[in-house]
């Protein structure tokens, strides 16, 4: 039973917050009074004793849900072998397994690839441009507006998402140029929604404006970009324009990098994001999803292109040997079963939404956007698109109260990405307490 929402949090979980505050870095966002006890599958329990559903699952990390039996007894089997030995200096087959697979799905169209494990998405991030950069023998790299790639110093240089992950740390690594990213629904270059469908005119950017004025093509090693922007606000953009990115990096020797951290391992129904637009990448990131929980990413490139030599790049603990097998349990479990899970669960949250959007002020003249269980709803105020940021900061607070987990995204985004194997049952519950806590938030702020 959900507890009464004035004990979250309860005593122990105060106690612990405030702890927290005495030792944690202040850079830690701490604003979701949650203090998490145990999870099974899309449900998890605080430490005095409160349910909830989560709709954030780690931030799109734990695919599989929370705790699965598989997964764990991978973890325990592995564990009971041995934790560490350095992939890079020695050899162990579970890692060769995940790089196996991975290279086996990786979204080349069935050319060969090799894998580079890390431990996390944005190392798998300064990989794949360390990479891009070694191989063209070129420096500069193109980004995009809204763009989150990581914290870390050349993954934080690529993002441009919020000033608060960049502020105080410049000088950052030069050579990165950022251009306005395809968003019907906010177009950067003050065009209607109806002329930006029809005709995208980023790509257009980049050969008309940049590679014009700021940086010529043939010194352009990379375009990184997410196949579905993520912190930006989980923006799905148009496939013309996706497949003009593949156009402008093969006319001029330019390598397309997607960054699947957050979009990848079915969480859109397909294995990568990127698949959904009929275009091919020549590096492609990973991570959240991979291995349920545990820490691990990789990169991975068409083969031809990693060939550079011993010693260029390394990883003490990437590619953990119990984090490997953590993903290979997760990998079958998504292969399985829970990749068609994401297309059905996703498409009843989208039509749950589309008709909440006939009793909701914010989200009437909102942006609804997503693929499998990966989606965002953009709340407003009116049909000029005032974005709603106060509402959906409320929003998110009385969710907690009333037993969900969501997150935010971009400035005025709700993100929905449970685990893949949440069932109709929760999803529905899950709905209802959103609904309910939507329309506190707008009685708030006076829209109801």
């Amino acid at each position: 039973m959900i507890a009464d929402t004035s004990t979250r949090p309860g005593p122990k979980g105060q106690s612990i917050i405030a702890r927290d505050d005495d030792v944690m870095s202040g850079s830690i966002i701490s604003r979701y009074p949650f203090v998490m006890a145990r999870g099974e599958g899309a449900k998890v329990w605080d430490v005095d004793g409160n349910e909830y559903i989560d709709f954030a699952a780690g931030i799109a990390v734990n695919s599989t849900g929370h705790s699965h039996p598989k997964v764990v007894a991978a973890i325990v089997e592995q564990a009971q072998k041995f934790l560490h030995i350095a992939g890079t200096d020695y050899y162990y087959e579970v890692q060769v397994r995940v790089a196996e697979r991975l290279a086996q799905i990786a979204p080349f169209g069935g050319d060969p690839a090799r894998v580079f494990l890390t431990n996390s998405g944005a190392e798998a991030v300064e990989g794949a441009i360390k990479l891009a950069r070694w191989y063209t023998g070129r420096q500069n790299i193109i980004a995009f507006f809204g763009a989150f790639h990581g914290r870390t110093m050349g993954a934080l240089s690529l993002n441009a998402s919020k000033t608060v992950q960049k502020a105080g740390f410049a000088p950052f690594v030069p050579g990165i140029y950022h251009v306005p990213y395809n968003n019907p629904y906010r177009c950067m270059h003050g065009r209607e929604q109806a002329a930006c469908e029809s005709h995208c005119i980023c790509a257009d950017y980049i050969e008309d404006v940049l590679f014009k004025r700021l940086v010529p093509p043939d010194s352009v090693a990379a375009i990184i970009f997410e196949p579905i922007q993520g912190e930006g606000g989980y923006v799905v953009p148009d496939a013309r324009f996706v497949q003009q990115l593949r156009d402008i990096c093969d006319k001029h020797g330019i390598l397309l990098i997607a960054d699947e951290v957050q979009s990848g391992i079915g969480r859109t129904g397909k294995w990568w994001a990127i698949e959904h637009f009929g275009v091919q990448p020549d590096i492609v990131t990973s991570a959240k999803g991979i291995a349920s929980g545990m820490p691990l990413g990789a990169f991975i490139a068409r083969k031809e292109i990693m060939t550079w030599p011993p010693g260029a790049h390394g990883s003490t603990f990437g590619g953990n040997p119990v984090s490997c097998a953590a993903a290979l349990a997760t990998l079958d479990l998504v292969q399985s079963d829970y990749m068609a899970n994401a297309v059905e669960q996703g498409a009843y949250i989208r039509e749950a939404l589309e008709e909440m959007q006939t009793h909701h002020p914010t989200l009437k003249h909102g942006r609804i956007d997503g693929i499998g269980l990966m989606i965002g709803a953009e709340l407003v105020l009116d049909e000029a698109r005032t974005p709603a940021q106060e509402v959906r900061n409320t929003l998110e607070s009385r969710a907690l109260e009333n037993g969900l987990l969501v997150l935010g995204a971009g400035f005025n985004t709700l993100r929905f990405c449970p685990p893949l194997m949440i069932d109709r049952e929760t999803v529905q519950a899950g709905l209802e307490i959103f609904d309910k806590s939507l329309t506190q938030a707008e009685q708030e702020a006076g829209l109801l």
